[in-house]
């Protein structure tokens, strides 16, 4: 019995000191990780700055915590275009950094103007004499159009480029929802405002096919010139690639003659050509600098005259910020707090100017409206000049309209100006198939209308009452486009009608004021605002890794992002839609201004 005791007394003191290290050592990594974070990366003399063009690159990341970098949970490759953009410039600036080498990979952007953006950062970059080198195992389409900006593009001996022009096919639910009994019931306004048709239909319409074709062709000519320009080539040329042949497919030294590529060669050797570019002798190391290692660079600029507001509204536009296990933690404009947010920016006698940087596909019309009173609360004060970043479509032109000038990226997205109710009658699946009935007592004839039309219960008299509600909403959209852009009505409405725009025709027809950048919008509210000295400053704050610690109602946890990933992965490119609908449902706003269009691209 003795000899028990003891064994159990050595167990129990072997499981404590093992969980004391482990705690030791879990707190010793979170402080390396927190002293990590925030101090400032020292530039060694003849660095280079290393962007891997891999992962997914959207508007802006939340930081993430160091809880999920130990547990591997998070998503470690996503990129902030913003975080990107601020340290090209910084390494454009810095004496230390001689160059940029590129590494191509399997790179998603959420919209074709983020990429875009990513490349002007670069071509800007190049104006300093220094040196762009892109090296990768394949290329992908979007990361070749990114990539070519380099001044010279290497390629693996095994490797391919995929050069193939932009498009693709998306998902009618149509079929499936019949075999489930589901039948979606539209109230809708604009025959361009395709988003209800993958319910409805099995394909596209005329309408929606010819706008798709627009705005594609339009981002696709942009790109070939952008291409044709850096590699020295004919844009008609490039396009015959991708028209001849699958390039993915086509011999390395293909590429090599399509002047696609410079050289093919193996990874040993693109780490000769860049110490040739430092001269570095072959037994030295050469200084890389990753984006977390540039973000903690001191930026060399002051923050000396009045402050212009630089607010990002990116994401889905809600009504409420419902994030849970499904959903997962996606960024969303939420109508109620990014209304706040808007109305301290106009009583904030420190902010002369605020600039809108919008990124969105729409979503709920009321958060719609309540963010663009806003906006017209701060323009009663003071300049707001948006600058349209790869979306502001639908709701997201609702809540760029009123400002004092409009700013888009060359290949943003924009237009949509329509709006529609979307309610499933799944009666055929509830009743005929599941045998579930309903009763119940009522005081008044409409009591119960909700559920009454997802079981089909005078469906035709309920949705006559919701097209009546969507064709006033649709009335109010064009009159506030209206009155924000200088125009009448009709005039509106004529090139509305839910039509999607690419923002060098939407600049035609006087939905924009100028193609330029967010540096361009800034310059454009300090002039409005009479300003000769001035500096940014971003809201809303970027979530911290802190956030994890003390988490907010309705918050996602670090779990979630997990659960999120793992949905991703089994779902593929059915994730998205599927999310999106949910959030209509939970949202429970019967009148959406959201475009249909899933515009990542890779």
């Amino acid at each position: 019995m003795k000899e028990f005791f003891k064994m159990t007394l050595a167990t129990i003191c072997g499981i404590a000191i093992f969980l004391v290290i482990t705690g030791l050592f879990f707190v010793i990594s979170l402080v390396g990780m927190i002293a990590s974070d925030s101090a400032s990366t020292k530039v060694k003399d003849n660095s280079v700055f290393v962007i891997k063009l891999d992962g997914t690159i959207s508007e802006r990341v939340e930081a993430d915590s160091p809880i999920n970098a130990l547990l591997g949970m998070g998503d470690m490759s996503a990129m902030g275009l913003n975080d990107l953009i601020a340290s090209i410039r910084k390494a454009k600036d810095n004496d230390n950094i001689k160059g940029i080498y590129l590494e191509g990979g399997a790179l998603s952007f959420d919209a074709p103007a983020t990429a875009q953006q990513l490349r002007d950062a670069l071509k800007d970059f190049k104006k300093s004499g220094k040196w762009i080198v892109a090296y990768a195992d394949q290329y992908y389409q979007a990361s070749y159009y990114v990539a070519s900006v380099a001044d010279n593009i290497y390629l693996n001996a095994e490797g391919m480029v995929d050069f193939k022009g932009l498009g693709g096919k998306g998902e009618y639910y149509k079929g499936l929802f019949d075999k489930l009994g589901i039948k979606y019931m539209v109230a809708k306004v604009g025959k361009y405002k395709s988003y209800v048709e993958r319910n409805t239909q099995t394909g596209m319409s005329d309408y929606d096919r010819e706008q798709r074709i627009a705005y594609q062709n339009g981002i696709w000519q942009y790109w070939l010139h952008e291409i044709a320009e850096s590699r020295k080539v004919k844009a008609e040329q490039l396009d015959q690639l991708a028209n001849d042949s699958i390039m993915a497919f086509a011999n390395q030294k293909d590429y090599v003659q399509a002047k696609l590529i410079d050289k093919v060669i193996f990874p040993e050797e693109i780490k000769a050509e860049i110490k040739k570019r430092l001269k570095l002798d072959d037994d030295d190391d050469i200084n890389q600098l990753m984006l977390g290692d540039m973000l903690n660079v001191k930026s060399d600029k002051k923050s000396d005259g009045e402050e212009i507001a630089v607010y990002y509204a990116y994401g889905s536009i809600v009504d409420n910020n419902t994030m849970d296990l499904l959903s997962g933690t996606d960024h969303k404009i939420v109508g109620k707090t990014t209304a706040e947010d808007l109305r301290k920016l106009a009583d904030d006698d420190d902010v002369k100017a605020v600039v809108f940087r919008v990124n969105s596909g729409g979503g709920s019309a009321v958060a719609s409206e309540q963010i663009r009173h806003a906006i017209k609360l701060i323009k009663a004060k003071k300049p707001v000049v948006v600058s349209m970043g790869g979306m502001a479509a639908s709701g997201g032109y609702w809540i760029s309209s009123p400002a004092n000038y409009i700013f888009a990226e060359p290949t943003t997205i924009t237009g949509s100006i329509g709006i529609f109710g979307l309610i499933p009658n799944a009666s055929g699946l509830i009743t005929d198939k599941l045998g579930i009935t309903f009763d119940g007592v009522t005081t008044n004839k409409y009591t119960d209308y909700e559920t009454d039309l997802v079981l089909g219960k005078n469906p035709d008299e309920a949705m006559k009452y919701l097209q009546t509600y969507i064709d006033r909403g649709y009335q109010s959209f064009l009159n506030i486009v209206s009155e924000g852009r200088g125009m009448k009505p009709a005039e509106v409405d004529s090139i509305a009608q839910g039509r999607v725009w690419l923002a060098t025709d939407a600049l035609k027809i006087k939905l924009v004021d100028k193609l330029g950048s967010l540096d361009d919008a800034v310059k454009k509210a300090a002039e409005l605002a009479k300003l000769d000295d001035y500096h940014t400053a971003t809201y809303p704050a970027q979530g911290s890794w802190m956030d994890q610690f003390m988490p907010k109602e309705n918050k996602g946890s670090y779990l979630d992002s997990k659960l999120q990933q793992e949905l991703k992965a089994l779902f593929g490119d059915l994730y998205e839609p599927m999310m999106e609908l949910r959030q209509i449902v939970k949202d429970g706003s019967h009148v959406q201004a959201r475009i249909m269009d899933d515009v990542r691209v890779k």
